[in-house]
């Protein structure tokens, strides 16, 4: 994959996350800023997303922890755990009371 397919790629994935966040993220409000999206809940916790170039992954960390998504066969997805970048937002989401409709 080229710089530009991945950031391409990565872009659509960031603005994906932030329109649905928009369309009905609960209390969740989104802030981005370049390659960093930061998620911040009514309760005072964040979620923050960001496009790292040079593994051409995108990172997530939460409060449960960090988590790289490549992308492969079509979907982002992590090498560590077998999950899937936006089932595993859904997931951290949850974790704090709140919806998010990516699936």
């Amino acid at each position: 994959m080229t710089e530009s397919e991945f950031n391409q790629l990565a872009d659509a994935a960031l603005a994906r996350i932030e329109t649905a966040i928009d369309n009905g993220g609960g209390d969740a409000e989104c802030n981005r800023s370049g390659n960093v999206l930061e998620i911040e809940f009514g309760n005072g916790q964040k979620i923050v997303i960001n496009r790292h170039d040079v593994n051409r992954e995108i990172w997530v960390a939460a409060k449960s922890g960090g988590f790289h998504y490549a992308w492969q066969n079509g979907v982002w997805h992590s090498r560590r755990d077998g999950s899937e970048l936006f089932g595993k937002l859904v997931e951290l989401f949850a974790e704090q009371g709140e919806k998010i409709g990516l699936s």
